[in-house]
Parts: structure tokens; sequence; C-alpha cells
């Protein structure tokens, strides 16, 4: 498998990661010794890079991995996590804290769960609104001096905060939302990332499953999954948003591939410096996945996909109101 560097100064990683998640929530129940094998198959595959977030399931998804990894040589993957989101027991979300101190804390458990001595990327999930992102980082500076943390890097934050949190410390990549229906960092937080060395990590490559091809209107009914109230899953809008996968099957059956292999290959077209995850959570899907690898667009190709793609293509905002008020990458700034 092909490798990209995360960043200026980031590490180097295979050209797609794995994206845990859903292994251990937001889309439902999942079954773990399927989720198990489908870690063992991206390792065989090349992915080296597995992305989770300490909150995932409460913990269950760090020890998802952790048990994944058991007798694996540790410098053989890249760990990536997410913390400082707050939950209660009914797995709500109840704000985010990324104060020094509860950093360090969120990254004794981690390690802990994961049964290892130290995580390649750590970054904070969120802005916390009311610490600066100065402080954060500055932790996290000495977390790596501590040789706890290799690399830092940042999740949903605006064009702004990538250029604070990149005067504190070398930032590898910031992990954000990019598809063909999710382009908003192309403005401002694309080019803050160029500016300043920082590689991208594209979560929600297939939109969650909504331009992957397989998707029907009345599926992700089941309790807990994250679907079920996003808005462009809602009535009203999932019609049109599905509508739009078309464009995908016209260049897709040109290469004798699918349209969620069209829609991931979009993404790492988009430069060597952007890393798609890819959220599979069975063999089959990552099978699937892994195919648009073989998907390599023309620029007619690609110009096509920007037509039928243009920004703001979809309806319905990609997170719900509530959620995108704790997003700074989603703050005006104009």
């Amino acid at each position: 498998m092909e490798k990209r560097r995360l960043g200026r100064a980031g590490p180097t990683v295979s050209a797609f990661g794995l994206g845990c998640m859903g292994m251990s929530d937001f889309y439902g129940p999942a079954d773990r010794g399927e989720s198990l094998a489908t870690i063992a198959a991206a390792r065989a595959a090349g992915i080296t890079l597995l992305d989770t977030g300490d909150f995932y399931g409460m913990g269950h998804n760090e020890m998802l991995i952790g048990e994944a990894l058991k007798g694996v040589a540790r410098d053989s993957v890249e760990i990536s996590v997410k913390f400082g989101a707050l939950r209660d027991p009914k797995m709500g979300f109840k704000g985010y804290d990324s104060r020094p101190e509860a950093a360090w804390n969120f990254l004794a458990y981690t390690l802990k769960r994961l049964g290892v001595d130290y995580i390649d990327i750590y970054r904070p999930a969120r802005l916390d609104p009311n610490v600066p992102i100065e402080e954060t980082i500055g932790a996290m500076a000495d977390m790596v001096k501590a040789g706890y943390v290799r690399y830092i890097g940042l999740s949903e934050v605006g064009a702004e905060t990538v250029r604070r949190a990149a005067k504190v410390a070398p930032i590898c990549d910031l992990q954000i939302e990019y598809s063909l229906i999710s382009r908003g960092i192309e403005a401002e937080i694309l080019p803050a990332c160029r500016e300043n060395g920082v590689g991208i990590t594209a979560y929600g490559v297939l939109a969650r499953g909504l331009i992957s091809g397989h998707w029907t209107k009345d599926a992700g009914k089941s309790s807990g999954d994250f679907r079920s109230f996003n808005p462009r899953f809602q009535s009203g809008n999932i019609d049109h948003n599905l509508k739009l996968v078309d464009h995908l099957v016209a260049i897709a059956q040109r290469f004798d591939a699918t349209p969620a292999q069209v829609a991931i290959a979009w993404v790492a077209a988009q430069g060597d410096d952007i890393q798609p995850l890819i959220g599979a959570r069975t063999r089959a899907r990552l099978a699937e996945a892994l195919g648009a690898l073989k998907v390599t667009l023309s620029p007619a190709d690609l110009k096509a996909l920007d037509e039928a793609f243009p920004h703001g293509v979809a309806l319905g905002t990609r997170y719900p109101e509530a959620q995108l008020a704790h997003m700074d990458s989603e703050r005006p700034r104009h």
C-alpha cells in the first residue's frame, strides 16, 4: 500500500486509515468477532493507521483495539486517539474538557485501555470553549517530551485555531469530515493547514454511508444510530441526497467500480497531504473500500465530479444544530 506523510513533521502512514468508531458506537450494534477480524484484515492489507476516541463506547473501542493488537509489534501500527468529550451513563454528551490536567488524566486511561506505552497521534476531539488552545497544545507538547505521545493532532477546528495551535508546537494533522458532499474545508481550513504544514485525515468520506451506493431511505433506524437524527438522513432531505449517488454510479461504471470506491478515490485525489479514513465495520465493506486504491480519476473525471458535487449540494447540515454549536470548524469567520 502507498504511504503518505501526515503533515510536514508527522509520521509516514498507510495511504488509507481505518476509522474504528462504528465498531463500538454511533451506528447501532456491531459484532465483536467481525470487528476484530476487520482490524486484522486491514492490517493484512497494509493499513497501519487505526483511529479511535477514548469516548467511543465509553472506552470500549480502545479496549477492542488493544485486544486486536495483542502480540503485534508496536512499531508496526500508528494509533490515533481523540480525547476530551464528556459523556453520561446514558451515552449522552456533557461537553468537552481540554484543560491540561484533564488531558493528562484522559491520556493515562487511554494508555491503560490500549495496553501501550505511547500514543502515536493524540488530539482533542473538539475545541474546548473554556480553554485556550495554546494551553491544551502546551500540555500535549509536554506529553511528547515525556515520550507518552509521538505527534499532536487536531480535530474539527477552524483555520484560526490551526494557526494558533501551530505556533505552540508542530501539528501533524487535522482530522475533519471531508467528502464529495462535505466540502466546507476547502475555502479556509484546508489552505490554513497547507500554510502550516498540517496534513488532513478525512473522516466521513462516504458521508456516513449516504453516498456509498448501499444506503436506502429506510435504513439506519436501529437504536443508537447517529443517522436516525442526522439532518441529511431525514425526510425532506434524504430523497434529494440519495439522488446525488446517480452521478457516482455513472462514473463508477466506466471503471467497473462502485460508487463508494469513486467517492473514496476522489478524496484521496485532492492532495498527497489528505488521507482518507475508512469507517468499515466488516471485512466486506473494508474490501470494497480498498478497491478505491485501483481507481485513478482523470482530470476530466475530477472535473465532472466537482461539477456534480459543488459546495452545498447536499440538503441538511452534517451534524444536528446542537452539535454544530460545539464545532469550531463550523463557526462563521466573516
